[in-house]
């Protein structure tokens, strides 16, 4: 089975190049969506929007461009091993309820990156977002699962967006992305709905991924990157009320 992949550029990144290059022989297709002018890139399809878009709806446009079976849908700031896409093919042909199937992601030092989340809590959620974190910081180690490093698939409650690959499948059923989230927070949505719908979501450590990961909304308080993650919390809680039943 054929493998695309779609990359979502939103700014200019230096890691972009080396992105594609990775990314090039491996995918049977290759779609850049781009919020600004992108260069021309043989092997490349470079879909530019007229206006600048949330990354849900980036996604779902690069998306729908596609054909392939399996999608990885990842940010240009990382850069995928050698056979991370036929690793994660591989994994997903073989589990047919896999929706949702990620790598080990590795900071460019070759340290380990938590990327297997466990889904978000009321209390956790206020620590993380506001500045509790600076003394209650220690409390999240269960939901960003710190204890554990597996070296074998292992189901999850959602993975970090920055590089998943998707079943067609299953976006198809569940209507891709909500393009209502502008930035942050589509990946739990995409991966919560999943799992009402009876999709699987697997971290798979044999497949390995840099990823720079700039965490601004972990680094600072307030930007406009934290107030999109604030947006993106309180329309996850208006779609899913019952969450706010896990304290």
């Amino acid at each position: 089975m054929s493998v695309a992949a779609v990359v979502v550029l939103h700014e200019p990144v230096p890691e972009l190049q080396a992105c594609l290059t990775a990314l090039m022989p491996q995918a049977d297709e290759l779609v850049l969506v781009a919020n600004l002018p992108a260069l021309d890139l043989p092997g490349v399809r470079v879909l530019e929007n007229d206006r600048p878009a949330g990354y849900a709806a980036n996604a779902n446009r690069g998306i729908a461009e596609t054909t392939a079976p399996f999608i990885v849908v990842c940010n240009p700031d990382t850069e995928a091993g050698p056979d991370a896409l036929a690793v994660l093919r591989h994994f997903a042909e073989e589990h047919p309820r896999a929706g949702i199937v990620a790598p080990e992601l590795r900071y460019p030092d070759g340290g380990w990156q938590p990327s297997r989340r466990r889904f978000p809590t009321v209390s956790g959620t206020i620590v993380r977002r506001t500045p509790l974190r600076r003394v209650l910081g220690d409390t999240q180690r269960a939901h960003y699962n710190l204890d554990e490093r597996p070296t074998e698939p292992t189901q999850a409650d959602w993975l970090l967006g920055a590089f998943l690959m998707l079943r067609r499948e299953m976006l198809d059923e569940l209507g891709g992305f909500d393009e209502g989230f502008r930035l942050y927070g589509e990946d739990i949505d995409l991966a919560y709905r999943a799992e009402k719908s009876g999709w699987e979501r697997w971290y798979v450590p044999s497949a390995k991924v840099t990823h720079v990961h700039q965490a601004e909304t972990d680094r600072k308080l307030l930007t406009r990157q934290t107030l999109w993650h604030w947006r993106s919390i309180a329309r996850f809680v208006r779609k899913h009320p019952e969450r706010l039943k896990a304290l």
